[in-house]
This record gives structure tokens, sequence and C-alpha cells, in this order.
């Protein structure tokens, strides 16, 4: 199994791969690192410590040169690997030639999993949006490294803190001069089970796309907050979506070492809807201001890896059915570009985004009592030969949904069935983004595809 990994490999010398940075190092074992006992970050988080996909090989590709990744090095770090027959690559870093270079490589069969960006909370920041790429968002894990501020009254607030002195004697002090009111601080070093996490970073980047605002992004939130993993001598704790996008990347190596066969699009497809949505304290994944995410935030929500590897049932793509999509959104020497090969979109009949068969729904209500909104899908089982489905759909107030038919009846393995999931608005005059599930139910499984729905 190989891997590879987009970092900035070098910062100090144009010539030598070496990881002077640390940043490549650091996502590469997240991803795929060995088991090391005692890994530790200043005694925090200390304990035995692999990657995602420990077996996995890694082949880094240098592209980025000093403080520059330019995009036509991206593009040829990208053809390399896929030419030298990786198969997932792992892009820590942003450009817009990763929706082309990633479109050769899922022609190739190969999983391409990118960071959405660091530029959130604010909306249509995220980046790596094409529809053939998983973008991954950044969320919290149930650790921290808890430093507490006591004031004189009695009152504790929580924060974090990477430093934590064993010889600090946390005494009151005075906050100002002269005291009217003290303070002091107490380190309480690493503590699990943080309660309401995972929650989503403030900094990963929300949708929705400007480019393609038919497909719901991200598609999913990882790890990515105080991460531990090898830095160039020892290991160290970043966040960003440069640390939660390397956890897809090796979740999506482990499926594919299972199931050789799947193509990207199917692997995609297992690890969103297979992801969850609610916190350790079963309510809501929460935001930086403790509200409910939104879907432009989590995605489909937060990886479950154990489930993402028996979906029971897979949207499939292969790489011809983005072309009409394509061609609905560029003119012809453009998706020439991105798919490689002679086009003629003259001869395709187009389609928006939001009718590619995607995990995700994402549908457009204009109007009050406006026409219905229809869209199909077509998922194929990958589960028990013979297994049953049962649609169960919520929308929220103001919105109808129906799907057809209500149930799905295979009788054996990579059989295909269609349906119909039409919207209609149903009075009010709200406005805005609302959101809704379709959940496709059988004895094992629970196939579930978030609805993001624009009431305009």
């Amino acid at each position: 199994m190989s891997f590879i990994d987009y970092n900035n490999v070098t910062r100090r010398s144009t010539h030598e791969p070496i990881d002077y940075d640390g940043h490549g190092t650091h996502t590469s074992t997240t991803a795929a690192g060995a088991f090391v006992k005692g890994a530790n970050a200043n005694g925090n988080a200390k304990g035995v410590a692999s990657g995602m996909a420990p077996r996995a090989h890694i082949a880094a590709y240098k592209v980025c040169y000093g403080d520059e990744c330019q995009g036509h090095d991206i593009l040829a770090g990208m053809d390399a690997a896929v030419d030298d027959g990786v198969d997932v690559l792992s892009l820590s870093l942003g450009s817009n030639p990763v929706a082309q270079g990633g479109f050769k490589a899922i022609n190739k069969g190969v999983f391409v999993s990118c960071s959405a960006g660091n530029t959130g909370p604010n909306r249509g920041t995220v980046t790596n949006d094409a529809p053939w790429l998983l973008t991954v968002g950044a969320s919290t894990t149930d650790r921290s490294f808890l430093s507490t501020v006591k004031l004189g009254d009695g009152q504790e607030l929580d924060g974090e803190s990477l430093s934590q002195p064993r010889d600090f004697e946390s005494k009151m002090l005075p906050l100002v001069y002269p005291g009217h009111a003290t303070a002091t601080i107490i380190f309480k070093g690493t503590v699990m089970h943080t309660p309401h996490s995972p929650a989503m970073a403030s900094f990963s980047s929300r949708g929705p796309s400007q480019i393609t605002p038919g497909i719901l992004k991200p598609d999913i939130t990882g790890p990515g907050v105080n991460i531990l993993a090898a830095w160039t001598s020892a290991f160290e704790v970043f966040s960003g979506t440069s640390m939660s996008c390397p956890h897809l990347s090796g979740v999506a190596a482990l499926i594919k070492k299972a199931h050789p066969d799947w193509s990207p699009a199917a692997i995609k497809s297992a690890i969103m809807t297979t992801a969850y949505a609610t916190d350790n304290s079963r309510g809501p994944i929460l935001d930086e201001r403790r509200l409910p995410a939104d879907l432009f935030a989590v995605g489909a929500g937060h990886v479950d890896p154990p489930k993402a590897m028996d979906p029971g049932l897979v949207y499939d793509l292969t790489p011809q059915d983005y072309i009409p999509y394509l061609c609905g959104l560029y003119a012809n020497n453009h998706v020439r570009a991105i798919v490689g090969g002679p086009v003629n979109c003259s001869s395709v009949k187009s389609i928006s985004e939001a009718e590619l068969n995607y995990p995700s729904i994402s549908v457009k209500l204009p109007a009050i009592h406006s026409t219905p909104v229809s869209y199909t899908r077509t998922v194929t089982n990958v589960g028990a030969p013979r297994s049953t489905y049962r649609a169960m759909v919520d929308v929220p107030e103001g919105v109808s949904a129906r799907v057809d038919p209500t149930t799905l009846s295979f009788e054996k393995v990579d059989e295909k069935k269609s349906f119909s999931i039409t919207f209609r608005r149903r009075g009010g005059r709200r406005q805005g983004a609302v959101e809704g599930q379709l959940r496709w139910v059988s004895t094992k499984h629970v196939v579930r595809s978030p609805i993001s729905i624009i009431l305009e």
C-alpha cells in the first residue's frame, strides 16, 4: 500500500529534499507513522503513537520551494505520484491545480484527500472543493491540555496550555496593583474525555463552495486540533486542516486495503455516509460559539473509521460521470484541461452539480409554492447479498421531501438500485439555509446523507 503526502518539504534550501520545516513529517506520520512508545510533547499526551495506517508506505514529493508552493510544481508532483503508482494522495495545501491533478488521479483509481483550509469561521472560505476530491475540515478530540484560571471568588475558567510546568506554585496573586481581585493558574496536565467532543475548530474553513455551491463542502471533518505527531527531531503538537487531512488519508488507505476494487468515489461515500453528527455528550457537534455546527462547517459529520469499512451501500461515480457537470460549468477548452483529454461539450447533455450521484444532497427552493425539485441517486450494495433498506427522511418545517421508492431490496453484492427524492416548499416566508437528512436503514446499516436546503 503506497501513501503520499504533499507539503513544504524544505524552507532552507531549494535543492535538498530534507524536511527542515517539519510540516511534512507531522502530516505523513499522522497518516501512516509506525508505532512509537513514549511519544509526547513536553511531557504531554504521553503514550503509544501511530499513524492511521501504520503499515502503509509513504512516498513524499517536494512541491514547495522556500516559502512558495507554485501551482505548476504541485501539478508536476501529483502527476509524478500517480505515474509512480500510489494509492492515496494526501494534500495538506490548497491550489487551483489540485483539482486538475486530482482528476487525473481518480482517473487512475487514486483516492485524493485534501485540507479544507484554515480561514474559518467565515462562510464561503472552503478550498479544494472539486467534487472528486475529499475535502476535510478540522475538529477537536476528547483530549485537552488543561490549564485553569481560578479567581479569588472561587470561579474557575478552563483553558489549554501545552506548557504545563510541574513546579509552578499556584498561589493567588493580584490581577492589578494594588489588588481588589486575585487569581492563579492551575496546570492539570493531559485530561481525557473532554465533554462536547468533537467540536469544530474556529479556523476550519466553511462552505458553501464559491465554485460549486450545489455540492456540499467540506465533505467530512476529522481530528485537527492539538494533534501529536512526529516532527523533524521529536514529537510536536499542531493544529490545522493540514492535520485533519492525513487522518482521512490514512482511513482511505485502510479502506483501499480492505476493498481494493472500490473506486475513489465509493471510498468517499463510505466515509461520508457512516460519519456521526453527535458529540460525546450526545448532543450535536458544536462550533466555536458553542452552537450546533451547520453542514457548511461539519459536512457529513465526523469520520467513523470502523463503520466506514462496512457502509452497506455506496454512491458511486466514474470519472466520466463528472464530464456533464464540468460541461455545464466551464467552456470546452477548460474542461479538456481538467480531464486531460478530448472532450466535446456540444455533444454532452450538461447537468448541475446537484445532479451528480453524490453522497450528500444540496437543494435550492426559490419561492413559496414553487415547482418541486427532484433528484435521482443510485446506490450500490456492498454489504450482505440479500438486504433491504427503508428510507427515512427528515426535513425542517416549511419543506416537504418524498422518496420513491421508499424500500430498496438487493439480492446480490454490487447490485444497483435508483431512487428519486423530491423537495417542495410548504408555506412560510423563512429564508436562508436549513438542514435535513436522508437515511437508508437496514437491520445492520444506516446509510446517512446530509441535506443542505437553501430557501430563497
